[in-house]
């Protein structure tokens, strides 16, 4: 088991993380504090955080990112509100939040969206030879291909580990015990679960105290479908206006227009609720 100790330097005005694989990561104590920074969208606190402080401080915890359909979600499934509740880290995934947080007095400083931060992470993490990742999602050898793209990318096998789960595996307790098992048998310190929300959120916590290794759990959607290059991202000008929904509509029609065109449309309603201070949490908490 990997442990953590921190340390406060007074004199560097640092804080020292020490871990059993003897690396030492000197974090800047304002970057620790704006992590407790949280702008508030109907019933979930978002970390308010850039990608270069997230990159610094996220070593540990369970990392999830919403987004309008998250929301939309959260307004009536209480086990994906518990998840939420519990999760460590909860970063700006949609664009259309980060724009739509300025009619708010705290807004979000920036949209981190999961399929993009990933490359950012493994990137940042180029020269840790302790960084061991495993990916689990997608469709069958299309986590493998993942895999070896991000290996041959930073060039050394910093992901130990790919499955891809049969359809429903969540709801079969013999097969998410051989995922455990599997899981651990590669001393993988991160997890990138990849299946779709609430599914891949509700199994992470599920499951994540069974792990020996794993520090780090990522609920990330299709982001290891976009490092296999299955699925294609939409352009950077098209990411970048709030459209990428759009783009994924466009892409795949049939499984995404019931999401985009009817029910996350609920998600204004709701926010229009919390701008006149009429927005009540469902699960009576705030």
């Amino acid at each position: 088991m990997v442990c953590y100790q921190r340390i406060t330097n007074e004199t560097t005005n640092s804080i020292i993380v020490f871990c059993k694989c003897a690396c030492q990561i000197r974090i800047n104590k304002t970057i620790i504090t704006s992590v407790k920074d949280k702008v508030k969208i109907l019933n979930v606190e978002i970390n308010n955080i850039s990608k270069e402080d997230l990159l610094k401080n996220l070593f540990e915890g369970v990392l999830i990112t919403p987004n309008v359909d998250h929301l939309v979600n959260l307004q009536k499934d209480k086990e994906f509100y518990e998840v939420y509740q519990n999760a460590d880290w909860v970063v700006c995934d949609s664009k259309i939040l980060y724009f739509i947080s300025k009619l708010l007095k705290n807004s979000i400083k920036e949209a981190i969206p999961g399929s993009g931060f990933f490359p950012a992470f493994y990137h940042y993490h180029k020269d840790n030879k302790d960084m061991k990742i495993f990916l689990l999602g997608a469709a069958e050898g299309v986590a493998e291909k993942a895999k070896n793209n991000i290996n041959n990318e930073v060039g050394w096998e910093m992901v130990i580990g790919a499955h891809s789960p049969s359809y429903g595996f969540e709801n079969n307790e013999e097969e998410c015990e051989q995922i455990v098992n599997l899981i651990n048998s590669t001393c993988a310190n991160v997890l990138l679960v990849g299946v779709g929300a609430p599914k891949q959120e509700k199994w992470i916590y599920k499951y994540k105290n069974r792990f020996d290794k794993v520090k780090l759990f990522m609920a990330l959607g299709a982001t290891i479908d976009f490092e296999a290059k299955h699925i294609p991202r939409a352009p950077q000008h098209v990411q970048k206006s709030g459209l990428e929904w759009l783009y994924r509509l466009y892409r795949e029609p049939q499984r995404l227009w019931r999401r985009y065109l009817v029910e996350d449309i609920k998600f204004f309603y709701y926010f229009a609720l919390q701008l006149i201070g009429r927005y009540k949490n469902p699960f009576g908490e705030d």
